[in-house]
């Protein structure tokens, strides 16, 4: 993978990529650039799937959507979903993707942090959808995702309302699933990301994919799934060693 993006600091290593946003003079905002740019990541991701870690430089996340550009849209840029792709892209990624949410994560940065698979926050953080005060809707994933991830209530006071949560609220709300101080948000995504480098890449792929099947799939997909992992050496030497392990 290239490091030579204008708006990402990309770091690789085993098992895992860590994204940093990276416009710190407008708070990490999601421009066409940025867009581009993480496209590029998810081609990578999808060729040589890997952990992914999405972070933000400066102490923010991100802070939405670039208004700059976004004033100017019209109709036809609002119906090539230029935002709503990426998300969906990203939460289509083979592998899990770890949202390590600092100071705000509004608008369209939000977005991108619901449609990761795991969000964890530093004490700093604010995260919400204040759309309808610029007169739009959060149209890239917020409509519905955050209904699935906290509830249709609390989902339309953060919608209709414009609420704002802060990092305890978000964990109450069970939106993040750990609070860390600033400092050591990282290393919390990490560790978190070493936990699932414990667990066998295959059946993790394949129970992610399971995992975001419609209803009406199961359990048929289920039981494909497991005649495929039922047929892997990993599963033959995991529950050996397993096995091993319990005649110590």
């Amino acid at each position: 993978m290239r490091t030579d993006f204008i708006t990402l600091d990309v770091t690789e290593t085993d098992g895992r990529v860590h994204v940093q946003l990276n416009r710190p003079d407008v708070r990490n905002a999601i421009d066409q650039t940025m867009v581009d740019e993480l496209h590029e990541v998810c081609a990578e991701l999808e060729a040589a799937p890997r952990v992914l870690i999405i972070s933000g430089a400066n102490g923010v996340f991100a802070s939405g959507a670039d208004i700059a550009q976004l004033r100017e849209r019209r109709r036809d840029d609002a119906l090539q979903g230029i935002n709503s792709s990426i998300f969906v892209r990203i939460a289509k990624l083979p592998m899990p993707v770890i949202a390590a949410l600092d100071g705000y994560a509004l608008g369209g940065g939000a977005e991108l942090a619901y449609a990761a698979d795991f969000r964890i926050a530093s004490t700093t953080l604010k995260i919400g959808n204040p759309e309808t005060g610029l007169g739009i809707l959060a149209a890239a994933g917020a409509t519905w995702r955050l209904k699935e991830l906290v509830g249709e209530p609390l989902a339309k006071e953060i919608l209709l309302a414009g609420r704002i949560l802060t990092a305890d609220e978000a964990l109450a709300a069970r939106l993040v699933t750990e609070v860390h101080d600033a400092d050591g948000l990282l290393d919390a995504a990490n560790a978190l990301a070493d936990r699932i480098a414990r667990q066998d890449p295959l059946a993790v792929r394949i129970t992610k994919s399971v995992f975001h099947m419609p209803a009406d799939a199961h359990p048929v997909i289920d039981t494909l799934a497991q005649g495929m992992l039922f047929e892997s050496e990993a599963k033959f030497d995991r529950m050996q060693a397993f096995l091993d392990r319990k005649k110590k």
